[in-house]
């Protein structure tokens, strides 16, 4: 059976495993020979639950080539998160349409400290990964609300020359934010020569502020509204410098400096009324399904 990745018509896209890593937080193995050959840390792929369902957008969050299989890291946050929620191990995904985006830059610069925040650790790890491969010096902050949320540690840790954590709680690590625990990093006189941050806008918002009066290199993922992925629909559209630009292939990394994230925000809010009534629809529908997801 023959498979056309980049068009969507996969014959595999079967999750070949699933995992809850924390609430409403679920790792999926799912088989994707191709993407998992050519795909690059920083790119995403477009997976549609079913004909007829609508396409979002999932960072690649790992790839084994000699097996074909990609890891996705999805948080359950609208009607079609919840409804991945439900599939099973040896169901398909109707499309999986990647690599899209463009990869993360990489190369040998010295030391660069990588910030997750949130689920914002999954897409991370590729990033993490790739610059520990060119020969850096790899520091990782991750943070998290609690203990209980915070994902992908043992992965994180693997890869890091050094690890710090954080909880707004308190519950694991130190207690705050990534981007105060990054202050202390930069007031300690640690030499940086980039940092990376993904997570919620707000957040890199703040760690591009804690960067800016100290001239650090930050790039930042942007997670805008998308819809084909290709440049086409402009529903991904940020602001950089002042001027358009589209997430979905001019991106998703940018210069955290140059961002509008103010912009980028009220439009992320833009259909949450929709989204929300989608989802109450999906809910009272599915009520029994969703009792039954371990």
């Amino acid at each position: 059976m023959k498979s056309d990745s980049l068009t969507g018509k996969d014959e595999m896209n079967e999750i070949l495993e699933k995992v809850s890593l924390a609430p409403e937080v679920t790792k999926y193995i799912v088989s994707a020979p191709k993407i998992a050959r050519k795909r690059r840390a920083g790119q995403f792929v477009l997976v549609r639950l079913h004909e007829g369902g609508e396409r979002i957008p999932l960072t690649i969050a790992d790839a084994d080539a000699d097996r074909g299989t990609i890891t996705l890291v999805v948080q359950e946050v609208g009607k079609t998160t919840a409804e991945m929620n439900l599939m099973r191990t040896g169901q398909r995904l109707a499309n999986v349409v990647g690599p899209l985006g463009l990869p993360t830059h990489v190369e040998r610069i010295g030391t660069v400290v990588c910030v997750g925040g949130g689920i914002g650790i999954a897409p991370l790890h590729p990033v993490a990964q790739a610059m520990k491969a060119e020969g850096n010096r790899v520091i990782i902050i991750l943070g998290a609300r609690s203990q209980d949320l915070l994902i992908m540690e043992e992965e994180m840790a693997r890869i890091s020359d050094e690890l710090r954590i954080c909880t707004d709680d308190g519950s694991k690590g130190s207690k705050g934010f990534v981007s105060q625990v990054l202050q202390q990093l930069i007031d300690s006189g640690e030499p940086i020569d980039q940092v990376i941050a993904i997570g919620p806008a707000i957040m890199m918002k703040v760690v591009s502020e804690v960067t800016r009066p100290h001239e650090i290199k930050t790039m930042v993922s942007l997670n805008s509204v998308m819809v084909d992925g290709t440049g086409m629909c402009g529903g991904c559209r940020v602001e950089i410098d002042g001027e358009p630009r589209f997430a979905c292939v001019d991106g998703p990394d940018f210069d955290g400096h140059a961002v509008n994230f103010d912009l980028l925000m009220r439009r992320q809010a833009m259909y949450r009324e929709q989204e929300k009534q989608a989802m109450d629809r999906f809910m009272a529908d599915h009520e029994c399904e969703l009792e039954m997801v371990p």
